[in-house]
This record gives structure tokens, sequence and C-alpha cells, in this order.
């Protein structure tokens, strides 16, 4: 069975990815497209229909992982036997790339062969819509149900070459236009003034070309590492985080550069190593950008954030008369709460976030763009301007922890905690409880922690923040004894 989860479809290869799985997803989303073609027929009449079906383009790009660049000739064999037109990105590209080729070229769909920030064994397909969002839950379970009762025998496929020759496989480079379009929304001549020295790591992934171009632009001193192709990402996660960047931080340290900069995989997280060598946490990331908008650029409006994003966030859009909308983990959640409220700014605490006016996904690219501005607008290095919006704010603490476990596990967590719906006793008094996306328990002191499974992986993930590193702990670990989950060397496993 194939199964969306909130960053599209993932899976292990030589298992669940493999090449019928590819092509059987790939023919559903061209069945898919061709009923709602026919839909547009019964709603807007028979010339319109077939005048959106003549011009149906499909965009496809992929990374570095193994397999992505087969899987993304599979995947347009399919599409291009279904009588769709693809626009296949000629080269490995970040995914944001491929995001903003859907919306600069005014097309329905895209697809990213990727299996994102997950390890080296995972591949996958991430689903776009029209101006570059992720794709809605209603179009990713109607997908579901097509694909799920597809055979082998329902595939439709043809050569590649043949495809390439009839006109309905072209290869596209959107490169420049990407690029340019970054380095229009960002203020380049402030930058060029600062001549910022850099160190960028791509984690083996699909960033540096991009980013180095943007940045190398505006002027700045670019070194690069982890740039080489690796489909084993090095032997580690393509995560940026504080357990991922040690050579990030060892290297901006001993060599002096103002700021590292490290995306996953496939380019939409970011990860950020100041210059006196501290990981700033995605919470943030946000934070800074959030701030920097409303109060150095006078940009008027709210934020949106998933129910795993630090509240300080809420503090400031208190403080500025502006709302923090919350809304279930996803960034397909994120782009919608933008446009239903007109936020400025939305994201999450694992690394991504837009910006109101770019394209309606995650741009690890253009989010580390974002912040050269700020610290050459400001003037002000991350861990100065961090200093001021926590002397003006406070200061909150998170706390992740992740957990693997059997399937037995798994329901009886399930059963304890949203059928039961049992909880740990705290000292701390509860406001609320809430079960839109996992069980979030709000306490009164603006505190928080959320049990919820993944919809990526087959993990548990627990986050909590409190106003002290001893509290958040405390709070986690009272829910892990709850559950009576452990962890071990690292990882996480059940009792």
């Amino acid at each position: 069975m194939i199964k969306f989860g909130t960053g599209g479809w993932r899976a292990i290869i030589g298992e669940e990815f493999t090449k019928d799985n590819v092509t059987l997803l790939a023919q559903g989303i061209a069945l898919y497209i061709r009923n709602q073609i026919e839909e547009e027929k019964e709603k807007d009449g028979k010339e319109k229909a077939k005048k959106e079906y003549d011009e149906l383009g499909l965009i496809v790009g992929y990374d570095r992982r193994f397999l992505s660049k087969r899987a993304a000739m599979w995947i347009s064999e399919v599409l291009a036997a279904n009588e769709i037109t693809v626009y296949l990105i000629q080269d490995i590209a970040p995914t944001p790339l491929i995001m903003y080729t859907v919306d600069d070229l005014k097309l329905k769909y895209g697809i990213a062969v990727t299996a994102s920030h997950n390890s080296y064994d995972y591949n996958g397909i991430k689903l776009f819509a029209g101006g570059g969002r992720d794709a809605s839950l209603e179009t990713t379970e109607q997908i579901e149900k097509i694909v799920n009762v597809l055979t082998l025998k329902d595939i439709k496929e043809m050569e590649f070459e043949e495809g390439i020759s009839l006109g309905k496989i072209k290869e596209i480079d959107p490169f420049n236009d990407y690029i340019d379009n970054i380095l229009q929304d960002i203020n380049v001549s402030k930058i060029k003034e600062r001549r910022l020295k850099i160190l960028l790591d791509p984690m083996y992934g699909v960033a540096k070309t991009c980013l180095q171009t943007v940045l190398i632009t505006a002027r700045c001193s670019i070194d690069v590492i982890n740039d080489r192709h690796d489909p084993l990402f090095g032997g580690r996660l393509p995560s940026p985080s504080a357990g991922t960047l040690n050579k990030l931080r060892d290297m901006v340290v001993d060599r002096k550069y103002d700021l590292g900069i490290a995306t996953d995989g496939d380019a939409d997280r970011l990860g950020i190593i100041d210059e006196i060598g501290d990981f700033i946490h995605p919470n943030d990331i946000l934070v800074l950008l959030y701030y920097y908008l409303l109060e150095y650029k006078g940009i008027k409006g709210g934020v949106v954030r998933n129910l795993a994003t630090t509240h300080l966030l809420d503090r400031i859009a208190i403080d500025y008369g502006e709302v923090c909308y919350e809304v279930p983990v996803g960034f397909k959640h994120i782009s919608q709460g933008m446009e239903e409220h007109g936020a400025i700014i939305g994201g999450e605490s694992s690394g991504g976030l837009t910006i109101n006016g770019r394209i309606r996904g995650k741009d690890g690219i253009y989010s580390a763009s974002l912040i050269v501005e700020l610290i050459c607008v400001t003037n002000k290095r991350l861990s100065e301007l961090l200093a001021e919006i926590h002397n003006k704010y406070g200061k909150m603490y998170m706390e992740e922890r992740n957990y693997t476990f059997s399937q037995k596990k798994k329901e009886e967590l399930h059963h304890l905690l949203f059928v039961e719906k049992k909880l740990p006793i705290y000292e701390q008094p509860i406001k609320k409880i809430s079960y839109e996306d996992g069980m979030k328990i709000y306490f009164e002191n603006d505190g928080w922690i959320i049990t919820r499974f993944s919809g990526t992986e087959p993990v548990l993930r627990i986050y909590a923040e409190m106003e002290s590193g001893l509290e958040v702990s405390k709070i986690t670990d009272e829910m892990e004894k709850f559950l009576n989950l452990r962890r071990k060397d690292g990882s996480c496993e059940e009792l």
C-alpha cells in the first residue's frame, strides 16, 4: 500500500521504493489528473477542459539519492504515455527550485524524487500543487485510492527517448530564473557592503550550486564542505541539527567565519551555526526572521506555526498587535494558514519556513539568503540579535525525543493516549489539552508538551517547551516514564 505522510511518500529502497511502486504511483497521479479534467468538463464545458488538457504539463525533478534520477525517468515515461507533458529538470535540483518552477510556469502539479532528510536507505516522492505548495491531504488521499487498486498491467509506459522525440518529455533548466528571483527579493547592496565570510554545508545534498551562486553574487566569501556526490550522505542523516553539524561548527570557530549554513538533503530545510559556534535552533531562526520582518523591515502581519513549534512567536506577535496561528504538523497546513490569514511568515521547528510572496512551500536556500540579509541590514551578529529578542520576550527551551517500537507497542501507545486519553500527573497546572494532531498539553505557565506519531517514519515524537532547561527535561522525562519508553546509546526503544 502506498501511503502519503506529512512530507510525501517515502519508503526503504528495495523494499517498497521499487520500480513497480514508483510507476504505479505515477500511473495513479496520471489518472487523478485526467479525472480532474473530466470533472472540469462537466463543470465548465468541454472546450475549456480540452484547452486545459492540451496545455497540461507537470514538472519532475530529482535529488542526489540512490535511484532518484532513474525514478524521475520512470515517472516521466509513465506520464508521457498518459498524454501528460513532462518538464524534466535536466540536472539534480533542490526541492524549492522544483516548487518555484511549478509556480513560475503556472502548472498545476510537480514532483520531486527525494526522501528529504531521511537516512540514505530511503527514497520517495513529493507531490506539489499549483503555486508551488505541498499537495493537499484531499489530493493525496484521492491518489492513494486510485493507486492502491491498480495492478502492474494498468501501467502505461513509453521509452524515455521516444517521449523526448515526441515532445512529451521536455528537458528544462530553470536554474537562472530561480536564482534571479531570489536576488531580486533580497537586499543585495547591503550584503555587498559587509563581505561576509561564510561556510556552507550542503550535507552531500543539492543546495551547493544555488546557494553558492546567490551568495557569491552578493560578494560573500564562500567555502564549501561535504559537497561531493555521496548517496550514503557521509554516513549520517542529511538533516541539519546540533548533532550532525559538528564539523561545520568546529570550522566556523577555528577559521573565524561569520556564519555557517547547512541545508538538508533536498535543500528545503535550514541549519545555522553562528559566529561563536552555537547551533541556532530552527525555532530561533523563525523567531529571528519574524522579528526582523516586523522590527527592521516594518512589514506587518501574523505568523503561522505548527503545534510543535515555539510559542515565543506568539509573544512577539502579541507585542506587535498581530496573531500567531497554530496548525497541525505538515507544511501544507502552514501554507494554507498563511493564505487564510495573510501571515507574513510560516514555519516549523524542524527547519522549514516560507515568507509571504515566495513559493508556498519550504525553501532553505531563500531562508539562508534572508538570514545573511538580516545580519547585514541590522549590522548585528546573530547572537546579539537573539539576546535582544530574549531580553524583550524571555527565553524558551525545547526538547525533542524520538522513539521506535514494534507495531504491538504502537497500538498500545495509541490506545493509551488517544482512546483512554490518559495523562502523566504533572505538578504544573494544565490550561488545556488538544487532540487535533497527536496529544498536546498546554500548561498555565506558557509551556507545553506534545506526543504524536510521525507522518513519514515509524516513530513516536515527544516535543516540549518550557522557560528553563531543567523544567523541559523534567516534563519530558515524566512523559517518557509514563509511556514506558527509554533511550539507549543515542537511540530510543520500548521497555
